[in-house]
């Protein structure tokens, strides 16, 4: 199946959630962890992940400081903060009722009321 970029708007939902799942990573761990939950079908490009880093730090979502990556080189390391938890858990209910509308139009039927 081919590769696809992440859908406009979805990418820092995603961020957030590795983030509360993984701890503290740097933008490269996790780019590669939102490709390997999506099986590979999302591609998660550094031009794409950075200003959205950047936009989650300037809104308090994230906070980052640096470290040292597996291999020893200099890099910027992101964690969720209490105000990205909250933002995560209203954007994950934003999304679940999203996905349940949106399975209620692709379901449709003529009979459907």
């Amino acid at each position: 199946m081919k590769r696809t970029d992440v859908q406009q708007g979805t990418l820092a939902l995603m961020v957030l959630k590795t983030l509360q799942v993984l701890g503290p990573l740097h933008g490269y761990g996790i780019a590669r962890r939102i490709e390997q939950i999506s099986g590979d079908l999302l591609s998660v490009n550094q031009g794409t992940l950075y200003p959205v880093l950047l936009r989650l730090e300037q809104e308090g979502a994230v906070a980052s400081d640096w470290g040292t990556s597996e291999n020893n080189r200099k890099a910027r390391f992101y964690r969720l903060t209490p105000e990205g938890a909250q933002q995560l858990d209203t954007e994950t209910q934003d999304w679940e009722l999203t996905s349940q509308i949106m399975a209620r139009f692709l379901n449709a039927t003529a009979e459907s009321s």
